[in-house]
């Protein structure tokens, strides 16, 4: 299942940055996240906090990418191509980590 994780993200960071510069289509969302849900597998208890600490600062990046000049609009399609990607993930290690933590 590892090796089935590993190339999930792979192959959807990639959609996420060809989908960000050449696809505007809301069904490129629902792929991004059912790929981001086969990704999730392959993170460990150990790299809980650190994959929900990067996640947090990309989501909160999102937004300010905008600002950039000229490659602005580029980079934010690009961006929140992989927040879908990721948020996926995010809610189903968060909702883990929160019943591991309530278990004890």
């Amino acid at each position: 299942m590892g090796q089935m994780g590993k190339w999930a993200f792979i192959v959807g960071f990639v959609i996420c940055v060809v989908a960000g510069l050449l696809i505007a289509e809301s069904w490129m969302y629902w792929v991004l996240a059912v790929l981001g849900l086969i990704g999730f597998m392959n993170i460990t208890g150990e790299e809980t906090k650190t994959f929900l600490l990067a996640a947090i600062g990309l989501m909160l990046s999102a937004s300010s990418v905008m600002a950039i000049p000229l490659i602005g609009t580029a980079v934010t399609a690009v961006v929140a191509n992989v927040v879908a990607f990721v948020a996926a993930a995010v809610l189903v290690v968060s909702l883990k980590a929160l019943f591991e933590v309530a278990k004890d």
